[in-house]
């Protein structure tokens, strides 16, 4: 039976997005975001783009256990998925940012992440005329600044939607959609398994924090918050496209996903505050496989087209000519 404290599992809505201007950007807004988003000269070294660490082709992840930040450096955090942050009400495994405005340069400014100064950043995108003109174009300024940067990578993040799973088809009435055993898991997950406790809602995410007995060292929301009770606590992820995005956990310490459903069912770790929730599930290997079966229902792959960026390969080459000569 489903937990009474769960919001029932959805399809999100797109008429549930709240835009901070009310409407949803331009397509050239967008697109300005995407170039933005990929675009290597966002970085103090040139070298890495926010699709350094959220790669398309890879779930918007990296496949690494953790990220690898300023000249390689690995950072703390497993790198997480972008997919439907549009619906999303805090950002960041620890949760210090409440807008995707509020999100977005962070990474770019972090001195072991991007490590771009912010009058750099300003300075390098004022002196392209390709950033002149499409800033003008979409917002009619002269000068960029922080704000429109920000709009504009929000408005590229939040066109990264996934609502069109083999799951979303079954909810739509298309009972031939997924199979019996996953079937079998969407039981599981609503009742013995008790996976919608926290994994709930149209994005299977409560957007809230807990502790799996994972962390010993990063305390994750409890020291944003200053506050003891919240230690070790991290944002629960959505499951949309989970498939895709291995390893796992917010410090990427689980492989693949059946050895996450193993976890859980032995009733998670040992580590300090631990959530009262996490109990051990008894799940047969049946009901593992059904589990799995159902979870890989959720997978909605998002193609993402690399945009050109001509006056950057221009720059390049011309710097290596020379260089040659």
């Amino acid at each position: 039976m489903q937990t009474s404290m769960a919001t029932p599992l959805s399809t999100p809505s797109l008429d549930d997005i709240e835009y901070p201007e009310g409407e949803p950007p331009t397509e050239a807004e967008v697109y300005l975001g995407k170039l933005l988003f990929f675009d290597e000269r966002l970085s103090g070294n040139r070298q890495m783009s926010c699709a350094t660490c959220h790669n398309p082709d890879m779930g918007f992840s990296d496949g690494l256990k953790v990220s690898l930040g300023n000249d390689d450096k690995p950072l703390s955090r497993h790198t997480p998925s972008l997919y439907n942050l549009a619906w999303g009400s805090s950002f960041f495994a620890d949760g210090r940012a409440s807008t995707l405005e509020h999100q977005v340069l962070m990474p770019i400014f972090s001195s072991d992440e991007m490590n771009l100064s912010k009058q750099d950043l300003l300075d390098r995108l004022n002196s392209e005329k390709l950033y002149q003109q499409h800033f003008k174009q979409v917002y009619d300024i002269a000068t960029i600044d922080t704000q429109h940067i920000r709009q504009a990578f929000s408005a590229f993040l939040r066109s990264i939607i996934a609502i069109n799973s083999p799951y979303d088809q079954y909810l739509k009435g298309n009972q031939f959609a997924i199979s019996k055993e996953a079937i079998s898991g969407l039981k599981l997950f609503t009742g013995k398994a008790n996976c919608i406790r926290c994994h709930d809602g149209p994005n299977f995410t409560d957007d809230s924090f807990h502790s799996l007995g994972i962390a010993t060292i990063d305390k994750g929301k409890g020291v944003i918050d200053n506050d003891a009770s919240m230690n070790f606590r991290f944002k629960t992820p959505t499951l949309r496209n989970i498939t895709l995005t291995a390893p796992y956990m917010h410090n990427g310490s689980i492989a693949d996903l059946e050895s996450v459903i193993h976890f859980y069912n032995r009733g998670g770790g040992s580590g300090p505050n631990k959530d009262s929730l996490i109990q051990p599930l008894n799940l047969s290997d049946v009901e593992i496989r059904n589990l799995l079966t159902f979870l890989a229902t959720l997978t909605d792959p998002i193609l993402i087209e690399r945009p050109s960026l001509p006056e950057l390969y221009q720059a390049k080459i011309t710097t290596i000519s020379g260089e040659n000569k």
